[in-house]
């Protein structure tokens, strides 16, 4: 766990899907926040990142840990559009909460992304109640240490 105490960044996201209103980090506050960043065409996100997103997501309450998905796309950007997205989410059961990470035409490198600076996907980041970044995993992640990274964040009240 990375012990980062900045103020996570704000998400940049072009639209939102599986969810009625747009999220923002600021209106999470008070929650633990688990973002699971992905892209569609990833095997390490779909073998392992969404299912674990998933879990975490039907085993926690979310009134206290709530799960969002970031799109996140950085390569095969014809293939990965918002409508392909919409069924890739059907198919998979993703019912969580999912942005799609704003392209910027001066960069392969989507805005959140590039904000977070992520090395690539899947990268798992949890935010703490007070919207702080605590954790920033690249790759896959053992549920063993993500419940235990999870439940120390809900125990803390720093």
């Amino acid at each position: 766990m990375i012990e980062e105490l900045d103020a996570a960044p704000a998400l940049d996201v072009s639209r939102w899907l599986n969810t009625d209103s747009s999220l923002t980090l600021e209106a999470l506050r008070g929650h633990v926040v688990v973002m699971e960043c992905f892209q569609m065409l990833c095997p390490g996100c779909v073998m392992h990142g969404l299912p674990q997103a998933l879990r975490v997501y039907r085993e926690f309450d979310r009134s206290d840990v709530m799960v969002i998905g970031l799109h996140t796309v950085f390569e095969h950007h014809e293939a990965m559009q918002p409508h392909a997205l919409e069924v890739f989410c059907r198919e998979y059961g993703i019912s969580f909460p999912v942005g799609v990470d704003r392209a910027d035409a001066a960069s392969p490198i989507p805005r959140t992304m590039r904000a977070y600076e992520m090395r690539g996907t899947p990268t798992l980041i949890l935010i703490d109640r007070k919207g702080r970044v605590r954790a920033r995993h690249f790759g896959n992640v053992s549920d063993l240490r993500l419940g235990a990274e999870i439940a120390a964040l809900r125990l803390d009240q720093i």
